[in-house]
């Protein structure tokens, strides 16, 4: 069968290749890949994984052999594939615990979007009260970004979206943003959790923002610059602030599920910037790196 692996050199980060069909274990499921959901961080930084591996982790398809042990979806059952190794390939074996069921009327290819950035935006935003609290949201216009401008949103916050040029401020108040900036400075609000994927001296001019009691969950870094703090800067009187890394590659079928909800409900939509095949994958590539996409790339497994 045909997937995209792991490309170490010029030519990468990923090529095609014939790779040796799944064997599913008895607890999981074999399922049929219809459509991919590209990351910035898996592609930029493919230096992390093994040349020649199946990479990927992200996408949605249709269950044709569910687990034998009994566990997970039935045959048939549309799902999306959230934090799974090896996803971008025409089948894959998979655990039904990073699985979540598809509900009706939600696109497969738009499920697909979901994963890392859905996810990470899910879970980090769920570990405080948002009500009335003040949110920012770096790098605003990414996957990350746009589930996560959504989500706060939806449980109440006040939500300021920071993007790095006009252009890419698009729709962004449409989905939550009470304010979309292009420059910290353009704000004297005080945040009660800042969300970034940015990483670089924008975590510092952050740090500066931050409330009493407020948290930094540092979860990119896409500016792949240093962060420096100058003297002092972590020194400060009243309630502790704090910053926090992310890593969470726990099994991801329980917020798959809660995120497709929202979805089928109409209440969160899937920031799908460019949609296409496969195999125009290195167009797509490109213009994720070059910064031409809004929100996600999927692309269809022909």
């Amino acid at each position: 069968m045909r997937a995209l692996v792991v490309a170490h050199g010029e030519a990468g980060p990923i090529r095609f290749a014939d790779v040796d069909e799944p064997v599913p274990s008895t607890g999981e499921a074999l399922v049929e890949i219809r459509h991919i959901g590209l990351n910035f961080g898996e592609l930029n930084y493919v230096h992390r994984w093994t040349a020649g591996a199946v990479h990927g982790h992200d996408a949605a398809g249709v269950v044709v052999r569910a687990a034998s042990d009994g566990s997970g979806p039935p045959e048939g059952t549309r799902v999306a594939l959230g934090m799974t190794p090896h996803a971008w390939a025409e089948r894959v074996a998979v655990d039904p615990a990073s699985l979540g069921s598809v509900p009706e009327g939600v696109d497969l290819a738009d499920a697909a979007a979901l994963g890392i950035a859905g996810v990470t935006a899910f879970r980090v935003l769920r570990k405080r009260s948002l009500l009335a609290r003040n949110v920012l949201v770096t790098g605003a216009s990414g996957g990350v970004g746009h589930f996560a401008v959504q989500l706060a949103a939806l449980a109440g916050a006040r939500v300021t979206a920071l993007v790095g040029s006009p252009d890419r401020a698009v729709g962004l108040r449409g989905l939550g943003a009470d304010e979309v900036l292009t420059d910290l400075a353009e704000t004297g609000d005080r945040f009660d959790l800042v969300l970034d994927t940015v990483g670089g001296p924008l975590v510092a001019r952050a740090w500066n923002s931050l409330a009493e009691g407020g948290t930094i969950h540092l979860v990119g870094y896409s500016s792949g610059q240093e962060t420096t703090f100058p003297p002092g800067a972590l020194f400060g009187f009243g309630e502790p602030r704090s910053i926090a890394t992310y890593g969470d590659m726990t099994p991801t079928s329980g917020e798959l599920a809660d995120l497709l909800d929202l979805m089928a409900a109409g209440r969160l939509s899937a920031p799908v910037g460019l949609r296409g095949d496969w195999r125009d994958v290195d167009d797509a590539v490109q213009a994720l790196f070059a910064r031409k996409v809004h929100g996600k790339v999927v692309l269809d497994v022909a």
